[in-house]
């Protein structure tokens, strides 16, 4: 996770186009100035940042289903619950699957796992809209590049995409 650049995708570790789902790793860094604030002696990933990983994975499903042609922004997130703490160096598996997409809103749902173990869960909705500046299109494509998203048609992929083989420690 960039912490301070609010990118918290890491890795793409399976895209299936078919099925509408995407898979993702997310590390939590083992400093940052959220951990001095959140809190002192204990160091918590704070909820509201488990909420927004599980948005953005569900936007970068979202963008690749879209073919980049159109932006993701969160609208709401819906029965979001968290069910354990998440601290420094643990891997966030994200899972998010599209529910519903259509008149301008997509609807999907998202849970983050830690070694299998259930920790988040929430239902979240998207707008999508043109993009309002042709950099940020560009940065998005960096951004999918950067994290391994396959990027071929349903065809060249297959039913489901493993990303690139990577290392998650040095994203």
């Amino acid at each position: 996770m960039r912490l301070e650049y609010f990118q918290m995708v890491d890795k793409v570790l399976a895209l299936d186009l078919e099925a509408r789902t995407l898979r993702t790793a997310n590390i939590v860094p083992d400093k940052s100035p959220i951990f001095e604030g959140h809190f002192p002696g204990h160091p918590l990933l704070p909820g509201v940042l488990l909420f927004e990983i599980m948005a953005q994975s569900c936007g970068m499903l979202l963008l690749r289903l879209h073919n980049y042609d159109r932006m993701a922004f969160l609208a709401s997130v819906d029965k979001g619950k968290l069910r354990t703490f998440v601290t420094p160096g643990q891997v966030i598996e994200v899972f998010a699957e599209m529910v519903h997409d259509g008149s301008g809103f997509a609807r999907l749902k998202a849970e983050g796992r830690v070694e299998g173990k259930l920790v988040c869960n929430a239902e979240v909705t998207l707008k999508t809209m043109p993009f309002p500046a042709p950099e940020l299109r560009g940065y998005l494509l960096e951004t999918a590049e950067r994290i391994g998203m396959p990027m071929g048609t349903p065809a060249e992929l297959g039913s489901s995409a493993p990303a690139s083989a990577g290392n998650l420690t040095h994203v």
